[in-house]
Formats: structure tokens, C-alpha cells, sequence
């Protein structure tokens, strides 16, 4: 790595179905020289040297013992989901190289969304939510509704 130049790092892909999404490469680019998976096997030669990371972005892009052997100076695996399941740890180990991930990164969320689906679920919230907008025609086919929709606020009726 020449004086001043980023560090590479080697991702699927920038965008698209699972592709590092924009943002988030736009902030990985502030410090590190990205290198598409497209751009590597295009020019292995050249790029194999350069990259010293590879950062994995929902299990993408696999890590066998291919990429590991065509990559001499990886440092680091970089994961971006909190689990390693999806990695042979003891593999890359093997070959002197580090894997992070982030533990307890998204606890919180992944807690609160647990609630509201058990909440939106025993409330049934879906189906008041397709009654309140499309009208209990939608369910019952000619209107044989037993209550009065006058009588209800609009707001509380999915509940």
C-alpha cells in the first residue's frame, strides 16, 4: 500500500438485491478503497495484493477457502450482522486472518419488533388495519357488518 492510499477492501457489490446498500458505502468509501467482488475477478492479478479486508454484507460475499487463498494479505473479515454463523471460523483462523462482528448492534430493535408482532398479532392489527381502509365488504363480501361505523372513531377501529 503506497503512502496515503486507502486500505482495500473487497465487497459484493455497491446497490441492488445484495449489494452494500449506497449509504452505508458511501461512509465505508470516506475510508477504505472499495473493490466490487466483479471488479477482483476481473483483474485478480492486480487486485489480490491490494485488498486487506473483506467486508461481509448479509452473508455476502461467501468466504471459502478459494477467496482466502487468492487474497495473501487479508488482515481481517469484517461482518455486518451481529451472528458468524454463516463463516468457518476455525477455517479462516487458519489463515492468520481476524473476523469482527457486532454484538448486541441491533438487541434493542430486534426486541421492539418482537413486541409489536406479538402485539399486532393477539390484536390482530393487520386485519383492523384492512378493515378500517378497505371496509368490512372486504371480509364479508355484501355489507353485514353488526356495528355502526358512525359510532366509532376512525382511528380505534382496527382495534
Amino acid at each position: 500500500m503506497e503512502e496515503g492510499e486507502l486500505p482495500a477492501v473487497l465487497i459484493l457489490d455497491i446497490g441492488g438485491t445484495h449489494g452494500v446498500l449506497e449509504d452505508l458505502a458511501a461512509l465505508l468509501k470516506k475510508h477504505f478503497h472499495l473493490i466490487t467482488m466483479k471488479e477482483f475477478l476481473g483483474n485478480k492479478e492486480e487486485m489480490r495484493k491490494k485488498i486487506q479486508s473483506v467486508f461481509v454484507f448479509e452473508c455476502r460475499p461467501t468466504i471459502d477457502r478459494e477467496l482466502l487463498e487468492s487474497l495473501p494479505n487479508l488482515k481481517v473479515i469484517a461482518n455486518s450482522g451481529v451472528g458468524v454463523d454463516h463463516l468457518d471460523l476455525k477455517m479462516i483462523s487458519s489463515f492468520g486472518v481476524k473476523v469482527t462482528n457486532t454484538p448486541h448492534a441491533v438487541a434493542d430493535p430486534t426486541a421492539d419488533i418482537g413486541m409489536a408482532l406479538m402485539l399486532a398479532s393477539a390484536r390482530r392489527l393487520v386485519e383492523g388495519s384492512v378493515l378500517n381502509f378497505l371496509g368490512p365488504s372486504y371480509f364479508f363480501g355484501t355489507l353485514r357488518f353488526c356495528c355502526e361505523r358512525d359510532d366509532l372513531s376512525e382511528s380505534i377501529f382496527g382495534m
